[in-house]
């Protein structure tokens, strides 16, 4: 049964990435999760799963899963629901939202970074850390910034238990223990 659960998660990856990379682009995530929410309600209605397991024309199946769905399902929506219909995918509806949901909560992760400076630092200049590590990481982030006057110059960065120590601080004892071997 686990095998099978994997399978239907393979098979239902590469339908919710492109609709989450449509949704993404189309600055619309809420509207398709809610529409694949919706739609995999519909599909769990046993009348409508025996619909789904009859030998019927993908563009016919389509087209009452469509009708059934109502005025809930815009045009893009509509087009994916043919295109799984086509493929024989209707089934992986629930598969695919839970993927589809799954990407969507790692776009969306914020990650906390923990900013030590040495003198207070402006607002460009945050903004400026903040953009450079959102790229480096590729995800958004969230900086907790501490003045600590220890470091003399320089910051640290820490995300978690990995640290970028740019601190003059740091190299005097870099340079200390170089010096002492």
């Amino acid at each position: 049964m686990k095998n099978q659960t994997l399978d239907l998660i393979t098979l239902a990856r590469p339908y919710a990435k492109a609709a989450f990379d449509f949704s993404i682009r189309q600055n619309c995530l809420d509207q398709w999760q809610r529409a694949l929410t919706f739609t995999t309600l519909v599909i769990s209605y046993p009348s409508v799963q025996i619909l789904i397991s009859k030998p019927l024309a993908p563009y016919i199946l389509s087209d009452i899963f469509i009708k059934i769905c109502g005025d809930q399902l815009d045009h893009h929506v509509q087009n994916f629901i043919r295109i799984l219909s086509e493929n024989k995918r209707l089934s992986l509806l629930s598969n695919i939202l839970e993927k589809f949901i799954q990407l969507r909560t790692r776009y969306e992760a914020i990650i906390e970074l923990e900013i030590l400076s040495a003198k207070k630092l402006n607002v460009i200049q945050m903004n400026n850390i903040q953009i450079a590590m959102e790229k480096h990481l590729s995800s958004k982030v969230k900086l907790n910034y501490t003045i600590d006057t220890s470091l003399i110059a320089g910051l640290i960065i820490r995300m978690g238990d990995i640290v970028i120590d740019g601190s003059i601080r740091n190299r005097i004892e870099q340079l200390t223990k170089v010096l002492k071997s």
